[in-house]
């Protein structure tokens, strides 16, 4: 069956997200730097925000452990829009070109439900999605099946009919699972062409 509509993940398809960008002035080091983002705030505390954790409770569970760090911990939400510098221009065209045909273009999302709503202010594309599943406001990350299901439930939709797009091989094999089409959103990918590999016209 050709994939007759279009889901999106956001981040680093859609927008840049880069957690670094103000960790680079806030710890110039290298090592000191890549030390702090890995094992003082990894990428699976920030993911518990993305799950539905709040800001207030995440910052405190680390500050707890690591006192002396309290400042450069909170700065994370702080700075939360410095590490989403801007579009991915070439994707948000590929976007705006199926929403202009009337292809119906859906999200699915992990995505912290304060900093979504942020972002949609400041990038209005994100608001023009037929529908939209974030993780915070379900509960439930990619790439657990239960996050496709309930996308598929709320818009009552076939998995067939949906071509997922993600730059997460693990997000991306969980939709393949349970039947999605997928394009696995690489650096330099040219997204229209892809999407055209699978018979819609942009």
């Amino acid at each position: 069956m050709k994939p007759t509509n279009l889901v999106f993940d956001i981040g680093n398809v859609l927008i840049r997200w880069d957690s670094e960008i103000p960790y680079r002035r806030l710890i110039p080091d290298p090592e000191e730097r890549r030390h702090f983002l890995t094992e003082i705030l990894p990428p699976e505390w920030n993911l518990e925000q993305d799950r539905g954790r709040p800001w207030p409770d995440a910052e405190a569970e680390r500050i707890a452990v690591h006192p002396d760090k309290a400042e450069l911990i909170r700065a994370f939400r702080r700075h939360w829009h410095e590490m989403v510098p801007g579009p991915i221009d070439a994707n948000v065209a590929v976007l705006e070109a199926a929403l202009a045909r009337g292809i119906p273009c859906y999200a699915i999302t992990n995505f912290a439900a304060d900093t979504f709503a942020e972002a949609k202010v400041r990038f209005p594309f994100l608001g023009r999605f037929t529908g939209t599943i974030v993780s915070a406001e379900l509960g439930v990350l990619k790439p657990d099946p239960a996050i496709y299901r309930a996308f598929l439930a709320t818009h009552g939709l076939e998995a067939q009919t949906c071509l997922f797009m993600d730059d997460s091989a693990k997000n991306i094999a969980g939709a393949a699972a349970l039947g999605f089409a997928t394009i696995h959103v690489t650096d330099g990918i040219d997204l229209g062409a892809e999407i055209r590999r699978f018979g819609l016209v942009l």
